[in-house]
């Protein structure tokens, strides 16, 4: 078995006491002594992941839109320069293979996906090819700065390295959701955020993480792990890949039927006909349940309503919330109470709507 791969902010975790795990074949942090300190700081002030493990890509040329058009369900054709959007790229049969963001670029677009699909999306890219487009993996760094307090920590540190706004917004307080703008030196900063809280994404070369880490650590920055991550997605109500999505599963049964761009009715993107057949009797969909008695709510678990069984795609401890919750995919009729199995004991839970928590309320 191959040794894991390292980012370049690698020593920069283990030097601030970061417990190093294999994770999709990358040596990352999964916490820094404490996972609900890190979780807490995201929700209160502001913290900061090393994403480099995942995939930017960027493509370019003549059709590039047009070869985006094809692959990703969402409408790439409605964003403006430096705009993003959420979206998915599906099989023939409607599975999906990846979830991704898309930015549009003054060269083409951007598109960065998770780490445990590089090689499958690239595969993707390289055999729905089209003449007129072409794709190059990117070698960048990628931080993710998140918090109620993130963006004007960034700001702080850029001015005190003399960092401007380039394009794309005139400041960084000034960047909308879901858009990017560059820096003068050649950083690209993206507002998207995978926490339920507001946030940027940092892109830029690997021999500046480093020090762009230890200096968002100097001005107050937390720096979170693997764990924290998990725990803030599932409470922003936010799918992992592998789990609540995957190649067997429509995404109109995996909570992101709101992604797919059914306008133009001429765009035939690929998986459109796949899923066109479940529109509107999706049997299933993938929803939240939150469970107040004690006991922890965990992937794999049945779930039993009173429109028939499901299973819990992702569950955990909501240090938010100081109760159990989860994403389940269950019969689409089904609302209200129900149980879920723990180790042979039925356990009542609430149906509930994602997100749980959102900018630091609880929602549910």
């Amino acid at each position: 078995m191959s040794e894991p791969k390292r980012t370049a902010l690698c020593d920069a975790h283990i030097a601030a006491g970061g417990k190093m795990v294999d994770f999709a074949g990358w040596y990352m942090p999964v916490n820094y002594g404490s996972q609900i300190i890190e979780h807490t700081a995201v929700r209160t002030d502001a913290g900061m992941f090393d994403v480099s493990h995942m995939t930017i890509i960027d493509v370019s040329g003549d059709k590039a839109r047009g070869f985006l058009q094809r692959l990703v369900a969402n409408d790439v054709d409605k964003l403006s320069l430096w705009g993003a959007l959420y979206g998915a790229l599906l099989n023939e049969t409607g599975g999906v293979i990846d979830d991704l963001i898309v930015y549009r670029t003054p060269q083409g677009y951007r598109c960065v996906v998770n780490a445990s699909t590089r090689e499958k999306v690239l595969a993707w890219f390289e055999a729905n090819g089209l003449a007129g487009a072409t794709f190059a993996e990117q070698p960048l760094s990628m931080i993710a700065v998140q918090g109620p307090n993130a963006v004007g920590k960034c700001e702080t540190v850029m001015q005190e390295a003399g960092i401007q706004v380039d394009s794309g917004a005139e400041d960084l307080a000034g960047l909308r959701a879901f858009a990017a703008l560059t820096t003068n030196n050649g950083w690209m900063i993206g507002r998207t955020g995978y926490t339920g809280e507001d946030g940027l994404e940092i892109m830029l070369p690997h021999d500046e993480a480093t020090p762009l880490f230890d200096k968002l650590v100097a001005a107050g920055v937390t720096p979170c792990g693997l764990g924290a991550r998990d725990t803030l997605r599932l409470e922003a109500g936010l799918n992992l890949y592998g789990q609540d999505l995957d190649e067997e599963t429509s995404p109109l049964a995996s909570n992101i039927a709101w992604t797919i761009a059914w306008q133009p009715d001429d765009r035939d993107f690929v998986g459109r006909a796949a899923i066109n057949r479940e529109r509107g009797q999706c049997p299933q969909k993938l929803t939240g349940l939150v469970m107040r008695e004690k006991g922890v709510l965990r992937h794999g678990q049945i779930v039993i309503t009173s429109a028939g069984e499901g299973v819990i795609t992702s569950g955990t401890f909501s240090p938010t919330m100081q109760c159990a919750i989860a994403l389940a995919r269950i019969p689409t009729e089904a609302t209200g109470e129900c149980q879920v199995d723990i180790r042979g004991k039925q356990k009542n839970a609430t149906i509930v709507k994602p997100p749980f928590v959102r900018n630091g309320k609880i929602r549910v």
